[in-house]
């Protein structure tokens, strides 16, 4: 287990190094993230609609219940932009593009393809996870504001139809309480979550047990994987970020 965790570190390292190291391979980056992005954009948008939906019911049958209907629309779109949406997008991104590329280098692992490449002085992080990885990253920050954009206008639209709240109210509410820090650590928590997607799928394709069953659970590996180092991350930047930037006070 502490081995598999440094050798995980040790990869997350080399794609950092690597990456200011030409020549940079351009043309995969772009197809990669054409392909994650093909992939991860209509169930992101899909999760996004009920997932603001519920926060933005179960929190303003909260406040309500506090007596402070005034501030659903901050509460709602504070909790969607700072949790919801890097947490729903780094899902997304892992559960459909972390599982094809882990499955994509696990398939040319077990043909030796990877060895090959060693064998002829060819990187295989800086020719196949540094792409791969960036362009997670990448799609990851812009899937971001697409999921923090749909999930605020349903939870606006579900808060003001079915609960009856105040337009007026529920955007005063939020210019009144939010700031532009919450907007930064949510791309940034967006950013990190695709690099990690990035780096645990292709360290579980490099690394597949073998034979083709071997690399399918290699893939169910990177996706659990993800999901549990998700939250860990997730907890720490917030606590961090709490501590820098305090919350604004109405």
């Amino acid at each position: 287990m502490v081995e598999q965790t440094g050798r995980l570190f040790a990869l997350g390292l080399d794609v950092i190094r690597l990456t200011f190291q030409r020549p940079f391979q351009s043309r995969e980056f772009i197809q990669q993230a054409w392909f994650i992005a093909g992939v991860s954009i209509l169930p992101t948008m899909l999760v996004s609609i009920p997932f603001g939906a519920v926060v933005s019911l179960q929190l303003g049958s909260l406040v309500s219940q506090l007596g402070a209907e005034s501030f659903t629309g901050a509460v709602s779109v504070l909790a969607i932009i700072q949790q919801a949406s890097p947490i729903v997008t780094a899902l997304i991104v892992a559960g459909a593009a972390g599982a094809a590329i882990c499955a994509d280098i696990g398939a040319r692992t077990i043909r030796e393809e990877i060895d090959a490449m060693e064998v002829l002085g060819v990187s295989a992080v800086q020719r196949l996870v540094v792409p791969r990885v960036l362009a997670c990253m990448l799609v990851a920050m812009l899937l971001n504001g697409v999921v923090s954009v749909v999930g605020v206008l349903g939870g606006y639209f579900f808060n003001v139809i079915l609960q009856d709240g105040t337009p007026g109210a529920y955007l005063a509410s939020f210019s009144a309480l939010a700031q532009l820090p919450d907007l930064w650590i949510s791309e940034i928590k967006a950013i990190l979550f695709g690099f990690m997607a990035g780096v645990v799928a292709c360290y579980r394709g490099l690394n597949p047990p073998p034979g083709p069953k071997g690399v399918g659970d290699a893939v169910n590996q990177s996706v659990v994987i993800t999901f549990l180092l998700l939250f860990f991350i997730n907890f720490i930047l917030t606590a961090v970020y709490l501590t820098v930037v305090p919350p604004k006070t109405g």
